[in-house]
């Protein structure tokens, strides 16, 4: 089966950055973000899975190669020290489970090659327990640090570690760096940008999980 058989369904995608690769070399993307999918009306059936929003798609669940889920992290960050609201767990891990019972459902039907869920180190590790692997974007290239939790069923991606400057680790210190324009995409938000998943370690996942 080649590749532009094989469906890689990335939940919560946003820009779509973490599958690019999957979509460079053939493979059929989906991403299943706001407004265009809700991942909770997703409607799971025996042997199809139809995603709603905006708009609406209905995918055969065998035909589902890969699954890739950055639900939002906003009520487990670390980071999370002068919201205004405070943390709502139960509203957080909405979209987390979301994501989850539709990795469980497909894989109920038929083998995933991998599935994998990701977010910044924080306070989910206290509802999904110790994650499988964690990453700093500089293990594989990319000029910053960003703790991130890797939990799922998936090989380990090969890291090519870079070495930070003075100046690179103070920018990461500080959420300094130079964030990419996205505005076209989806936002302009800070949040939104510093979100999208660094370009190595999504070379080096695709590269580890083909």
């Amino acid at each position: 089966m080649g590749n532009n058989n094989k469906i890689i369904v990335d939940l919560a995608g946003g820009t779509g950055a973490w599958s690019k690769k999957y979509k460079e070399f053939g493979y059929i993307v989906i991403v299943v973000t706001l407004p265009y999918y809700d991942i909770l009306r997703t409607v799971i059936e025996s042997e199809y899975i139809t995603f709603k929003g905006t708009k609406e798609l209905k995918v055969k669940i065998s035909d589902i190669y890969g699954i890739l889920a950055a639900p939002v992290c906003t009520m487990f960050s670390l980071a999370r020290t002068r919201a205004k609201t405070p943390r709502d767990f139960r509203q957080g891990m909405k979209l987390v489970i979301g994501c989850l019972n539709i990795i469980w459902k497909c894989r109920y039907n038929h083998k995933l090659a991998f599935w994998c869920l990701e977010n910044p180190m924080g306070i989910l590790r206290q509802f999904l327990g110790k994650p499988v692997f964690t990453f700093d974007p500089c293990d594989f290239g990319d000029p910053y640090t960003k703790k991130t939790d890797l939990w799922g069923y998936f090989n380990i991606p090969k890291k090519s570690v870079i070495k930070l400057d003075k100046n690179q680790r103070r920018k990461s210190k500080t959420n300094g760096r130079g964030l990419p324009s996205i505005s076209e995409i989806t936002s302009s938000k800070q949040t939104a940008k510093r979100a999208i998943t660094p370009a190595g370690f999504a070379k080096a996942f695709f590269e580890a999980n083909k």
